[in-house]
């Protein structure tokens, strides 16, 4: 009864909306350089205010474990300070919470998508039900959906949300699976038969008696950076124009103080020391032209998607909004305080910043103390017991499979990236692909940079392991996408055409996406030629690549379906799959010898 309560208002207004018409969204003016931090005020009568406070986070990727490696710590400030892992997340939210509640704060948790997907073993061993059984145990009640929602298809997402065994797994642990007790909001996901979003649009709490509504969504940018066999019965709407429709929906309900949960971001300008996690230094991204087109009922928008953390106040088509980001990982919570003005019920005060998960000990001299390997000790005192209980569930259960031994490196081996866009960890992963088909007849394999979710740390000991070995878990925690790989055979002219389409603006392209290359195949880009023009040199092993000639290449499944704006590797033919997925292509070639960093000179640039 709870539940058909809860959905009786997205129910209505799905009624009704289609009587509205959408929106459309007033010319986007240039963004300023900067915006200053947020504490955005516009006062209230004296016994007309009731407070509240939203506590949020974006982009959790399934870290149930503490972040390692280079992602183990917050750089802010000119700090570094470790965090993350769900335990300690729940502890912060309840520590949160419990503050808030002295102040006569009620609280509501919410997120802003990509809960799941890209995550680590412990979670993707099984389909992401860990990560949702936590959250439901953390207390989030809702969120977006982002795009990573959608890495094994909207079917599935669907599971998710309502409950239920896999369809081919079951229910591996043994003790069914209940679904998210939060609501995944999903406004701008769109199903092509019925013309509706496939989850709720919108949701209402009530604080203090007084309507506070959410709409949620993912970029509109989806569809390019997801699998497309996943998604091929829906599409994705533009945000301001669902934004503001949704909106308006919930205007007609009587709610006018309304909270965007976006996945879709920006990010600081880069500096020295590193911006604050509160700070909106230089700030700029997708987010900022969203914004300028909301209604000024969104006084509040909490995005994600670019891993960045910020707090800033943005102008929307009448006023301002507070616009929050918590990075990624768990690693951060905003905590944002409002108060709602009863009579009007729109907010009257908002004020955000972003607290640091902290899951280090103090050294007591203003660092953070490590084991002999040099890995941040964590602190047992700050671990949640609830929280911890589920989790160990799922790291012994997995155990066996995430601590063997796979292979091992003769050093770090990174993501970062050259001046031409070619990182250690690409060249080594497009080898890895190359080598797992070469017997098939492949001459080249292309792996896209968004696969590669991990650096490889030497020093890392997931499961007790020597320097340098590795373990399945950290493999799949680099590789975690489960993607096949496939190879196809395309003409020296094609294979251009799908360098080209790396850069914004030749065949759909919007973003910069540079294809990591395996040993033998070179080219030079230019910075400065128009696009599709931009590709010169092409050579495999030393020969001129010909046009007219034809080439086996092997890419994992996401790319040879369009992924990342791929349109060219459509055009392939003869495709052929191998077995086994690209982790098992990865763990191949590092239990064939040691592996050591890629060379990061196979792609070359010139102004």
């Amino acid at each position: 009864m709870d539940r058909l309560r809860h959905l009786a208002a997205p129910a209505l207004a799905l009624a009704v909306v289609a009587a509205l018409p959408l929106a459309r969204p007033a010319p986007s003016a240039a963004a300023p350089p900067e915006f200053a931090p947020v504490s955005v005020s516009a006062g209230v009568a004296k016994g007309a205010a009731v407070k509240g406070q939203f506590l949020s986070y974006n982009d959790f990727h399934g870290a149930i474990d503490p972040p390692s490696g280079s992602g183990a710590v917050v750089n802010a400030s000119g700090t570094s300070t470790p965090a993350g892992g769900v335990e300690y997340l729940a502890t912060y939210l309840k520590k949160l919470r419990a503050e808030a509640k002295t102040e006569g704060r009620q609280t509501l948790t919410v997120g802003a998508g990509d809960l799941i997907g890209a995550s680590p073993l412990v979670s993707a061993a099984f389909h992401d039900e860990p990560t949702i059984e936590l959250m439901n145990q953390v207390g989030l009640q809702v969120s977006s959906v982002g795009n990573h929602e959608f890495d094994e298809g909207v079917d599935e997402l669907i599971r998710l949300q309502r409950g239920g065994c896999h369809p081919v797994d079951g229910c591996q642990d043994g003790d069914g699976f209940g679904g998210a007790k939060f609501t995944y909001l999903a406004a701008n996901t769109i199903d092509n038969k019925t013309g509706l979003p496939i989850l709720p649009p919108i949701d209402i709490k009530l604080v203090g008696g007084v309507p506070v509504g959410f709409v949620g969504l993912t970029l509109e940018g989806t569809a390019g950076i997801v699998n497309p066999a996943g998604i091929k019965n829906v599409h994705f709407a533009d945000e301001i124009q669902t934004a503001n429709k949704w909106g308006n929906v919930l205007k007609l309900f009587g709610v006018k103080a309304q909270v965007l949960l976006v996945h879709e971001g920006g990010s600081q300008a880069t500096a020295t020391p590193t911006p604050g996690v509160s700070d909106c230094n230089g700030f700029s991204g997708p987010i900022v032209p969203i914004v300028t087109g909301l209604n000024p009922e969104f006084g509040l928008v909490v995005s994600g998607h670019t891993h960045r953390f910020y707090s800033c106040t943005l102008p929307n088509k009448k006023g301002t909004s507070v616009v929050t980001s918590a990075g990624t990982n768990g690693q951060l919570i905003t905590d944002i305080d409002y108060t709602l003005d009863r009579r009007s019920g729109r907010f009257a005060e908002i004020t955000a910043k972003n607290v640091i998960v902290e899951n280090g000990v103090a050294d007591g001299q203003g660092g953070w103390k490590k084991d002999a390997n040099g890995v941040y000790l964590k602190n047992p005192d700050t671990v949640d017991p609830g929280a911890k209980k589920i989790a160990d569930k799922y790291r012994t259960a997995v155990a066996p499979i995430a601590n063997r031994v796979v292979g091992s490196i003769t050093g770090d081996i990174t993501r970062a990236a050259t001046p031409a866009g070619e990182s250690p960890l690409g060249d080594v992963i497009a080898d890895a692909q190359l080598a797992y088909t070469k017997a098939a007849g492949a001459q080249i394999a292309l792996m896209n940079p968004g696969g590669i979710r991990a650096d490889f740390d030497a020093e890392a000991s997931s499961g007790g392991e020597a320097n340098g070995q590795v373990t399945y878990g950290e493999a799949f925690t680099v590789q975690p996408f489960n993607n096949l790989v496939v190879t196809q055979t395309f003409t020296g002219a094609q294979i251009k055409t799908v360098l080209e389409q790396q850069f914004a603006g030749f065949q759909g392209q919007t973003t910069n996406k540079i294809l990591q290359v395996s040993a033998g195949f070179t080219y030079t880009w230019s910075a400065s030629a128009a696009p599709g023009s931009k590709i010169s040199n092409l050579a495999l092993n030393g020969t001129p690549i010909d046009p007219a000639a034809s080439y086996q290449v092997t890419t994992n499944d996401f790319l040879a379906n369009g992924g990342d704006g791929f349109g060219a590797l459509t055009a392939g033919t003869g495709r052929t799959t191998a077995p086994g997925f690209d982790i098992d292509a990865l763990v191949a070639h590092l239990g064939a010898a040691p592996v050591s960093p890629g060379p990061a000179n196979r792609i070359s640039t010139t102004a």
